[in-house]
């Protein structure tokens, strides 16, 4: 597996899947193992791209740091940009993923001559300030009310702790069909994760304030891919987040959740492949 060196000399690993241009995707979690990305639909091939998947720092096959606060997303964005100057490329087309996302705000607000394109799915946006209100977050769980799973998933979701088990439980509000394959993606959870990265990842975010005005100067197309039936973000959220960008948009997938490609792989590579050229 090849490596790449970071800002501190850490050698953090990376995979590459297909040909063509690059496309670096970085996981969420925070601090899962990349592998809950699969081949993202087939992405590499309907796009005609290499898919460039970093291990962030303590997941997969890159090591763990003796200083917690390198897991934080700001010295992940560090992490990041030295896999664009790794990779020699001069401006970076980057997906990120839920938490991800984080790191790719605050990348582009360091960064933003070097965005080439931005796609950011299923967004975690508290990095720029944006969340849902309790109302908000209330509708979207009503969503899902007549859903066979509903009564049980919605009690483990009311406790609001990250234990595996409660994880697990509440996993169907993730994924728009609970089907085989949404089960089976939602029970790698728990062995993927690296809770000491995950407690440590918003220790040192920035300033919001100053982090939305420095994406303001990002004028690289952006798109934001949301789920119609993810708890956060919904399509409301995705659009607030778009519009921070001069040139940003939302989409949205239907019937998908949290991990719209598991809940429909080729309409999310297709998706996909529409906002890195449109």
């Amino acid at each position: 597996m090849p490596t790449f060196p970071s800002y501190d000399g850490t050698e953090l690993a990376y995979r590459v899947e297909g040909s063509g241009e690059p496309l670096v995707v970085w996981p969420g979690g925070p601090a899962r193992d990349a592998a809950y990305l699969g081949d993202l639909g087939g992405l590499a091939e309907a796009a005609h791209r290499s898919i460039v998947i970093p291990d962030p720092r303590g997941t997969g096959a890159s090591p763990r740091p003796a200083d917690h606060t390198a897991y934080a997303a700001s010295r992940l964005a560090d992490d990041l940009e030295a896999l664009r100057e790794h990779l020699g490329l001069e401006t970076l087309d980057l997906l990120a993923h839920s938490a991800g996302c984080s790191v790719a705000l605050l990348h582009a607000a360091r960064h933003p001559a070097r965005v080439g394109r931005l796609v950011l799915v299923t967004p975690a946006s508290s990095a720029v300030g944006l969340d849902v209100t309790d109302d908000e977050w209330d509708a979207r769980v009503r969503l899902r009310a007549e859903e066979p799973w509903f009564a049980d998933a919605k009690v483990a979701l009311d406790a609001n702790d990250s234990t595996p088990e409660t994880r697990q439980a509440m996993s169907p509000f993730l994924y728009g069909p609970w089907t085989d394959a949404a089960r089976r993606h939602a029970a790698t959870d728990g062995a993927q994760r690296n809770p000491e990265g995950t407690r440590a990842f918003r220790s040192e975010l920035p300033d919001v304030e100053q982090t939305r005005r420095a994406v303001g100067a990002v004028t690289a197309p952006v798109r934001v891919l949301v789920g119609e039936l993810d708890l956060m973000p919904g399509p409301d959220l995705g659009e607030q987040l778009a519009a921070l960008f001069p040139d940003g948009r939302c989409v949205v997938q239907p019937g998908a959740a949290h991990f719209p490609w598991v809940d429909d792989p080729a309409l999310f590579a297709h998706l996909v492949t529409e906002a890195l050229s449109d």
